[in-house]
């Protein structure tokens, strides 16, 4: 059994031209694409030092792991007391 051929010319679809679809509003959905994304604005400067995510990424985790190591060194273990004779 052949099957239906699904093409634009069999659908019949009307092409619409620019002026029926309307004005565009520029920023429509900015704040819900902030408020539903992760996306962070990086400095000039920064984003030369940093220029892709993978960059980022290592850098924040190598940030991360130091901060973690120096908070384990900084940590004072608790005392012990010494044993008091009467």
């Amino acid at each position: 059994m052949k099957k239906v051929s699904t093409t634009k010319f069999d659908q019949d679809i009307p092409e619409l031209k620019r002026e029926q679809l309307g004005v565009g509003v520029r920023g429509k959905y900015f704040k819900r694409f902030t408020q539903g994304s992760n996306v962070v604005v990086l400095q000039p400067e920064i984003q030369k030092a940093f220029p892709t995510s993978a960059a980022v990424n290592k850098a924040l985790a190598s940030l991360l792991a130091f901060a973690q190591e120096a908070q384990g060194l900084t940590v004072k273990a608790p005392r012990k007391r010494a044993a008091v004779q009467h």
